[in-house]
């Protein structure tokens, strides 16, 4: 099924974007896990709308609920189901649209893939709503990793123009703990990044960017080639989100090979890279250094510009002008969802390589 995730650690998606509920069953999670709902809430918070005009005023006052796989505040070993139950939605906004493709939305493709029996209220299941049970997942992953040593942190690189900085060697805990607490997660430059989203929205428009991932602490080891790699598994797992639609391991792949090649050295008795072009994965495996990849984040498809479409039940060209509450950028939001696929597919392969038993 296309909405579950996983090998050893399962995760299955459910629910639509003006439906009841979102939610997600986790299987495979061990007995005794302590289940850090501050850390849940956090990430909520992060990804949650209506904050400012840099995104949708779509409220969403989101409280977990546990169903399931929890008692006394620790995992019991059965499937964990979390719910969060819809609120804020306003449906006639998709009225007249039901049969209209949007531009660079899934209702044409969705219409055709379910034969017309998809819901489209705010994009059904291909809506970004959908991140929220990514996140109520990944930051339960996040916290469970904590304890193994192991830190995720996104830090936004571009907004339309404005270029923010890479980590480079600022990857410590103190670093990460300051940008967690920003709204637009950028290590330089996001007060110019917000200026250049409210300018998008100010013009009807919308604009993307670009957010570098890091992971810390992860030992050597963890992954396999070919097609079980890190890489692989990352990149399925950050596919998900809706609006992503690029991936990169590592920097600089356009340098000769005597100056990309990561050289290793001891330090002390743990063996290290001098650089990390290669973004800690060799052969799909980790080789102990911080994991690095960037993601691309598309211009959010929701834009209140006339747009040239088809209606694809009458087979005729027209044109759509989209009202509602959208985002007119959605970089900073995806910054958690990011973040929290990244702990799912980490301690899918952790479990998966043993090192950590």
């Amino acid at each position: 099924m296309s909405s579950t995730l996983g090998k050893n650690l399962e995760i299955s998606i459910f629910g639509e974007s003006h439906g009841e509920a979102v939610g997600v069953v986790i299987n495979g999670l061990a007995s005794g896990e302590y289940v850090n709902t501050d850390i849940i809430n956090q990430y909520l918070k992060k990804r949650a709308t209506g904050k400012d005009k840099t995104m949708t005023a779509r409220v969403e006052n989101d409280e977990v609920k546990f169903l399931s796989g929890v008692y006394n505040g620790y995992t019991t070993g059965t499937p964990l189901t979390m719910v969060i139950y819809n609120s804020g939605q306003i449906s006639k906004d998709y009225s007249n649209i039901a049969t209209v493709a949007r531009p660079s939305h899934a209702d044409y493709s969705g219409f055709v893939r379910y034969k017309g029996f998809n819901d489209i209220r705010g994009g059904g299941h291909f809506s970004g709503r959908l991140t929220t049970p990514m996140v109520m997942a990944g930051s339960l992953c996040l916290s469970i990793l904590k304890n193994k040593g192991i830190d995720i942190c996104a830090n936004i690189l571009e907004i339309g123009n404005v270029k923010g900085e890479h980590f480079g060697d600022r990857l410590d805990a103190q670093t990460f703990n300051i940008l967690k607490e920003k709204q637009i997660q950028a290590i330089a430059n996001d007060d110019k990044m917000r200026e250049e989203i409210l300018t998008a929205r100010e013009s009807l428009d919308s604009i993307g960017g670009r957010v570098e991932c890091a992971v810390t602490g992860i030992k050597a080891g963890v992954g396999s080639p070919i097609f079980d790699g890190v890489e692989n598994i990352i990149s399925k797992a950050i596919f998900g989100i809706p609006a992503i639609k690029g991936i990169e391991f590592g920097v600089d792949c356009e340098l000769r090979g005597s100056i990309y090649n990561d050289n290793y050295k001891m330090n002390g008795d743990k063996v290290v890279t001098i650089t990390n072009h290669d973004g800690g994965v060799n052969g799909g495996i980790t080789n102990g250094m911080p994991v690095i990849f960037t993601v691309k984040v598309k211009p959010t498809p929701s834009i209140s510009r006339p747009q040239n479409t088809i209606d694809f039940k009458k087979k005729e060209d027209t044109q759509i002008k989209i009202v509602g509450r959208h985002d007119p950028c959605v970089v900073a939001r995806a910054v958690p969802c990011i973040e929290c696929m990244t702990a799912i597919a980490i301690l899918d392969l952790i479990m998966e390589s043993k090192i950590y038993e």
